[in-house]
């Protein structure tokens, strides 16, 4: 593979993780500024999030900027680490 090429799968999931990333960071705020997760509007800004990052994922697998197997762990670990988030807020200690 062209080293140009390998540069750019590298950038593709660099700024899909900062998208993934950005979403997390947007959740903390919510959680940190006592936003109740079961609120509507809480969680319709995350619906449209994640659906928006999942379009992005889908578009570089029609690239062959990532593989499918790499965009469904990017959006598997993000949610992860959202329910991770979201329990900890259900349950501060």
């Amino acid at each position: 593979m062209p080293k140009t090429e390998v540069d750019i799968k590298e950038q593709a999931y660099a700024l899909l993780m900062d998208d993934a990333n950005k979403i997390l960071n947007l959740i903390e705020v919510q959680i940190e500024n006592l936003t109740m997760p079961q609120c509507p509007l809480y969680e319709e800004v995350l619906d449209t999030q994640i659906f928006g990052l999942s379009r992005e994922i889908d578009f570089a697998i029609r690239l062959n900027l990532i593989s499918e197997k790499e965009g469904k762990e990017m959006i598997g670990n993000l949610e992860r680490r959202l329910n991770i988030l979201h329990e900890t807020a259900q349950n501060p200690l």
